[in-house]
């Protein structure tokens, strides 16, 4: 009989911070970059801490890999229509946080952005994607190179080795076969169980460590409630948000853009209240303050 496991979420709140269990992340990050990762830190910052009403969704860690090369990834869940906006600023964050004041430019960490989605986002029918930065001629359609003193300096092989990387892991789009051993970890992520069969980095003592069973009653209760809340939150997202940002985009045809914009978003946190959804997640959600959803 195959376990129910903790959610990647919950675990990544709550219990694959600590370093004895940094091998389940080490496995999950090797097996997707296809190189050994070991994991260095995981970084505090303010944009990084747990917070006490469980809504942290990002995790940034410092890494080295095979090539022992300093890596910071950054891993986070989101419901958002603007999330790539969202992506572009949290590794811009990410790069201006952990850089070192005096040092140069070409001290820039490099950030790879991992990103966990659980709700449908842009066309296409891959389940993993991954972006970078190139510089292409307009003429000629090459592709801009470095020098053997520029690889020398920024200690990369080639432009986008410099840049941050994205990773999108679309989780709906997966078939639930695996073919592989990254298919494997993603198999966990939609499913939250690990077939006895399967040989991926990280998931045996994944297995282990995120039996629901070895919870504590109050564990199980706060975890319980998370889970209820997530359901919550989906179910409401598009009558709730999503409604209220096209509603806004209506209005703004007749009455300007930005005021449109701004009664969506404030339509969307009034059905949300009167949904009886706590008011910090409105708040997160919707980036109002406490004070303006409280009005409403």
């Amino acid at each position: 009989m195959v376990r129910k496991l903790i959610s990647f979420d919950w675990a990544i709140k709550k219990i694959l911070r600590s370093k004895a269990n940094f091998g389940i992340l080490e496995g999950f990050l090797s097996e997707l970059l296809f190189t050994d990762i070991r994991i260095i830190e995981v970084l505090e910052s303010e944009s990084n801490q747990d917070s006490n009403d469980n809504k942290s969704n990002r995790v940034d860690i410092k890494v080295v890999d095979n090539n022992q090369q300093i890596i910071i990834i950054e891993i986070q869940y989101s419901r958002e229509l603007d999330y790539l906006h969202r992506i572009l600023f949290a590794s811009s964050t990410v790069i201006s946080e952990h850089m070192e004041k005096g040092n140069a430019y070409s001290k820039v960490s490099k950030v790879i952005s991992i990103n966990i989605l659980y709700f449908d986002f842009g066309e296409g029918e891959d389940y993993i994607y991954h972006g970078t930065t190139r510089f292409i001629g307009l003429h000629d359609e090459s592709e801009l190179e470095l020098t053997e003193e520029q690889k020398t300096l920024y200690t990369a092989d080639k432009i986008a080795d410099i840049y941050p990387e994205y990773y999108l892991i679309e989780i709906k789009n997966f078939n639930n076969v695996a073919k592989d051993t990254l298919d494997e970890w993603i198999y966990f992520l939609k499913n939250e169980q690990i077939e006895d069969n399967f040989t991926a980095k990280g998931l045996k003592q994944a297995q282990k460590t995120l039996d629901v069973l070895k919870m504590n009653e109050e564990e199980r209760h706060a975890y319980e409630h998370h889970q209820k809340q997530l359901h919550h939150e989906a179910s409401l997202y598009e009558s709730t948000y999503v409604l209220g940002k096209l509603e806004g985009r209506e209005e703004g045809k007749e009455e300007g853009r930005d005021e449109g914009r701004e009664e969506g978003i404030l339509i969307s946190a009034k059905n949300m209240k009167q949904a009886g959804i706590d008011i910090n997640i409105i708040a997160q959600v919707t980036s109002l303050s406490i004070e303006q959803i409280e009005t409403l």
